[in-house]
């Protein structure tokens, strides 16, 4: 991946939102709110207003007039430049072509989990499938929801791609809570840590 002026992902969210039409951030984070990037993207209002600052001072976003009327505050209106849509284009290229590793901290859980007795750990794994098993079934609703609204469907791939992460991850800690439940498991982590708890 190269180096970017701007790297938060929100920035990336912004300059897609801006390639539709001009707008000021208040309406960005309305609309991004709306599509539910929040289920993909972490951020607030203060992040939202210092991305498009950052944008700004890289020149991929421009101030195109400054907009007031009686019952708001002064908003300026900003606009995607050449610049801005060569980004676009460019990191989401990247994005999409290239995997990366994102570090998640379950990865970090699993890698250290043995120190867990394995009891423990079927505990915990137990509270986690039903949490995951929830959350595919929030997803599939909402996406369905979507769906009759007549939501496009490539409107609803990064529900789709979410669902299919909860769906595996399912699968992956249905068999991991199998495998700590094996009287070897239990028996070699008795011998190797159990006079450590």
């Amino acid at each position: 991946m190269k180096q970017r002026k701007v790297t938060n992902p929100l920035a990336l969210a912004v300059l897609a939102e801006l390639m539709v039409e001009p707008m000021h951030p208040y309406e960005i984070g309305r609309r991004l709110k709306g599509h539910d990037t929040d289920q993909s993207i972490k951020y607030n209002q203060g992040s939202l207003y210092m991305v498009v600052k950052q944008l700004t001072k890289a020149g991929f976003i421009a101030s195109q007039e400054t907009v007031r009327d009686t019952l708001r505050p002064e908003r300026t209106v900003y606009a995607l430049t050449e610049k801005g849509r060569h980004e676009l284009f460019d990191w989401l290229s990247d994005l999409v072509a290239q995997p990366v590793n994102d570090y998640p901290q379950f990865g970090v859980a699993l890698s250290l989990m043995s120190v867990l007795p394995p009891a423990e750990s079927v505990r915990l794994l137990t509270q986690r499938l039903e949490r995951l098993t929830t959350q595919a079934e929030q997803i599939r609703q909402s996406r369905q929801s979507a769906g009759n609204d007549g939501v496009l469907w490539v409107f609803l791939i990064d529900d789709d791609f979410r669902l299919a992460l909860l769906e595996a991850e399912r699968q992956f800690v249905t068999e991991l809570i199998e495998s700590f439940k094996q009287p070897a498991y239990m028996r070699a982590w008795q011998e190797t840590l159990g006079s450590q708890t």
